[in-house]
């Protein structure tokens, strides 16, 4: 009784706090706030277009010393 009571309470913090942010989204989702709605996924873009860039940028610098090993 005590093991089914606390996946019980596993699958309430989960539906009810962690996707929270989620149910919001979902909830905003119609045509007339597409911006709204779609921020986090623009956000998330441009912190991996950045990281992408400065991961090329260092894998240049990398072969240009010759410090990079390749076997």
């Amino acid at each position: 009784m005590i093991g089914l009571n606390i996946w019980k309470a596993i699958g309430d913090f989960c539906t009810n706090v962690l996707f929270a942010p989620y149910n919001f989204f979902k909830g905003i989702g119609d045509n007339e706030h597409w911006w709204t709605s779609n921020v986090f996924n623009l956000i998330l873009f441009i912190i991996v277009a950045l990281l992408t860039f400065y991961w090329f940028g260092q894998m240049a610098k990398f072969k240009k010393n010759g410090t990079e090993d390749f076997q």
